[in-house]
């Protein structure tokens, strides 16, 4: 019997970051727009990436509205 096993994972990284007015309502700092990508991997190996806009906590990194 054979088995395999394949890694598939996903990574969000943040490429672009301006501040926006107003407070993040989980720890009540600042708050950012950022241009984010998320990649998702097959065996190491990106198969497929997106690029969306979030708003973001500067302070604790939660995401508070995602844009498509």
């Amino acid at each position: 019997m054979v088995c395999f096993c394949f890694l598939v994972d996903q990574k969000r990284k943040v490429r672009r970051c301006r501040p926006v007015a107003g407070t993040c309502s989980r720890c009540g700092r600042g708050a950012s727009v950022a241009d984010m990508r998320t990649t998702t991997r097959f065996c190491f190996i990106p198969f497929y990436w997106k690029s969306w806009k979030a708003i973001i906590c500067s302070f604790c990194g939660s995401i508070l509205k995602s844009y498509s």
